[in-house]
């Protein structure tokens, strides 16, 4: 099997989902059948918020490399990054090295088409619309984005998560996010911050959801065993 390696840290239990998750995808009788992962655990790479949002913080974007050539020289032979606004920096940290990378947020967008969503409720940081970081991917498979008109709520849950908040107190701030995406016509919801990805038991049964971290799961397995 190949080995994946994952820029972590952005945050780090949301890193530590994606291995959790790739674990449960991999119907293992021994260790041995378990994909390998380099896992590098960073969470000092500089803010992605407020690099993109409040345009006071560092530039992420020279540690996300330098961590790439990290993970290669470590072994890796490929690379996979479970944020989603880390994204903005996809095309640096792909450069950086020879690697493949397994880009998330382009793995989502087929997802997506393949189920036949067409009006997307984006339950993400505000920094992945003010970076644009879906356009491209959503253009290219017809998928139309549906924000709301304040995401500052979402923004605080997001805060809360990453300060240590229980996530069962923070599930019905959830619910009431995803149920005005959907009075605003979303017909799927998309969970685009991988922090939100620790709460998708808290959206509405009623509409479908697709979680990013669960497409760029499926890719590293796939990569690893292909």
């Amino acid at each position: 099997m190949k080995t994946v390696g994952v820029l972590g840290g952005m945050g780090p239990e949301a890193t530590i989902l994606l291995m959790q998750k790739v674990i449960a995808a991999v119907p293992a009788q021994d260790d041995a059948d378990h994909i390998p992962l380099i896992v590098h655990q960073n969470p000092q790479v500089p803010s992605r918020i407020k690099a993109l949002i409040e345009g006071t913080g560092a530039d992420p974007m020279p540690v996300l490399m330098s961590m790439s050539q990290d993970l290669e020289r470590a072994g890796a032979q490929a690379l996979a990054m479970p944020c989603n606004t880390a994204h903005h920096y996809a095309p640096a940290v792909a450069g950086a090295t020879p690697l493949p990378f397994l880009n998330m947020l382009d793995l989502t967008a087929a997802s997506l088409a393949s189920q036949g969503a067409r009006r997307v409720g984006m339950l993400a940081s505000p920094a992945t619309r003010l970076a644009g970081v879906f356009d491209a991917p959503f253009a290219a498979h017809g998928l139309t984005p549906v924000f709301l008109p304040d995401d500052g709520a979402l923004l605080a849950i997001i805060r809360a998560v990453k300060a240590g908040q229980g996530i069962a107190a923070l599930g019905p701030r959830l619910t009431a996010e995803a149920g005005a995406l959907v009075d605003q016509g979303a017909d799927h919801l998309l969970v685009a911050c991988t922090e939100l990805s620790l709460m998708t038991s808290a959206l509405p049964e009623s509409v479908a959801h697709t979680d990013s971290l669960d497409c760029l799961t499926g890719a590293i397995v796939d990569f690893a065993k292909g």
